[in-house]
């Protein structure tokens, strides 16, 4: 098995996928915001960019525990 060439725009368009995931939240899952957070806060052009990464990796990650008890408590009416 052969590697695939690496792109020297690999990075760039890995940039530019993650920003237009975050410029549309409400439209991807948490899986795909926490991944494309990480990417821009590695990658991110400029450290405002980088921080607000990070800030949002926060809010997805803490609002996940709500999402969970949310999802237990329709099961538990259901029954």
């Amino acid at each position: 098995m052969t590697n695939p060439p690496h792109s020297s725009a690999w990075p760039s368009d890995r940039v530019a996928e993650a920003r237009a995931v975050i410029a549309d939240v409400a439209h991807h899952s948490d899986l795909l915001i926490r991944l494309a957070c990480n990417v821009l806060a590695q990658h991110g052009e400029t450290s405002a960019e980088r921080a607000e990464a990070q800030r949002l990796l926060v809010v997805v990650d803490a609002r996940r525990p709500v999402r969970r008890a949310q999802c237990e408590d329709q099961g538990r009416a259901a029954r």
